[in-house]
């Protein structure tokens, strides 16, 4: 147990973590019905989602360039407390306003707080490695935060919504202004190695163009990482299948029933996920010995269980192979991720990190185009068979490109880039 031992940071991290991400769901929740009411229009609703989409974008496009020259520890705390002062200026301009309320102001402070937000993911990936001593503890590590997500996911979501109904957007606004603060204080307790403190005189000496570069051509030139990469792609548009109405369409049109069924479906979901991350932390020792194989094994539990709900059409049937999908896309999740992180030196990740954050946002949003088109087009059904195909596609290459991580795994460790 000694080996996976985590130091104070990491738990620091973990709870800074959970109260942003709980903060976000808050706020994100009430923003959205506060302007539905106001505007009675669906369009004005999403303005919300899809101004932090874009400017989680071009936040992450420039955050090389601040997690080359500040220390990740500083950066995250920046980010932090800047979302909860712009947070509660949010918050004392609806306050004061009250159903007058321009939408123009509200969105502006919603895209710089989305631009804050926008450095958060990259610099976690990247601290995470710097906190954590051993490969086993990484693992166990990227277990317990994908846990943790999941916890918020599930229960905020549904949470959310009653606290709005009880106590009102405005109060809910002041809670997730309250928590936000929580999560700044939580981030000046996280203390970087020592070992990374000259991390940005170092980048004084490089171009601002080679450092937005360097992530993007690490992704091109490492072979693990374009494979791995690849992969994080493919994953992340086969789970856009799951978007909130691809299911309501797959509940109405195969399961033949009611909306609730789309509320069962969805906390199936999360539940399977959630346990699939706790089994992950509990065999973390034996998982971390054979990550990459562990990690084909769940992108192929995966993509079966999708075939099967797929062509299934009862609902409780539905319902078990939900939960069941979700152990074996934590399990591929955390040890493909635990691959990038052990991939390259530690000072590189921040680059990489960013550059695939980009990546994978571009993705996100051409892809629930693409598929809102195939379920048009040739309907939901197969939209759930192209999904898993997708992954079954993924597993191919994971196996063609095994012997990339061969030796790495049968000596237990990832040995670091030095390009």
């Amino acid at each position: 147990m000694a080996k996976t031992a985590l130091n104070r940071s990491f738990y620091y991290l973990l709870g800074t973590q959970t109260a942003s991400n709980m903060a976000d769901i808050l706020y994100t929740m009430a923003l959205t019905v506060m302007v539905l009411n106001q505007t009675d229009s669906l369009i004005s609703a999403t303005l919300v989602p899809l101004i932090r989409g874009a400017m989680g974008m071009i936040s992450g496009s420039v955050a090389p360039l601040l997690m080359a020259r500040i220390k990740l520890t500083r950066l995250l705390f920046v980010s932090q407390l800047g979302q909860f002062v712009v947070f509660s200026l949010l918050v004392l301009y609806l306050w004061n306003r009250g159903d007058s309320s321009v939408l123009l102001p509200v969105l502006l402070l919603v895209s710089i707080l989305s631009f804050l937000d926008g450095w958060t993911t990259p610099s976690r990936n990247s601290l995470v490695p710097r906190l954590v001593g051993s490969d086993s503890g990484l693992m166990k590590a990227n277990g317990m935060l994908s846990v943790s997500d999941q916890i918020v996911q599930f229960a905020g979501w549904g949470l959310s919504g009653v606290v709005v109904v009880l106590i009102g957007t405005r109060n809910t606004m002041l809670a997730a202004a309250v928590i936000y603060g929580l999560a700044a204080s939580l981030t000046l307790r996280i203390h970087e190695p020592a070992l990374e403190i000259n991390v940005g005189k170092k980048a004084l000496a490089r171009s601002n163009r080679n450092i937005l570069i360097e992530g993007w051509q690490l992704i091109w030139r490492v072979p693990r990482l374009r494979v791995l990469t690849f992969m994080d792609v493919s994953d992340m548009i086969a789970n856009s299948v799951w978007a909130g109405a691809f299911l309501l369409v797959y509940v109405q049109q195969v399961l033949e029933r009611g909306d609730e069924w789309w509320g069962f479906i969805n906390a199936a979901y999360f539940s399977g996920t959630l346990l699939g991350g706790i089994i992950v932390v509990s065999l973390v020792e034996k998982l971390s010995r054979r990550i990459y194989s562990y990690m084909l094994v769940g992108m192929i539990g995966y993509s079966l269980f999708i075939y099967l709900f797929a062509f299934n059409q009862s609902p409780w049937l539905a319902l078990l192979f939900v939960v069941l999908c979700g152990p074996f896309a934590e399990l591929a999740m955390v040890s493909r991720k635990t691959l990038l992180q052990r991939s390259l030196d530690k000072a590189r990740l921040p680059q990489l990190f960013s550059a695939q954050n980009v990546l994978l946002n571009l993705f996100f949003c051409l892809s629930l185009l693409g598929m809102a088109w195939i379920a048009e087009t040739f309907g939901i059904v197969p939209l759930f068979v192209f999904a898993a195909c997708l992954t079954s596609v993924t597993v191919v290459i994971g196996l063609l490109s095994y012997k990339v991580f061969h030796r790495a795994e049968e000596t237990g460790q990832e040995s670091a880039s030095t390009l």
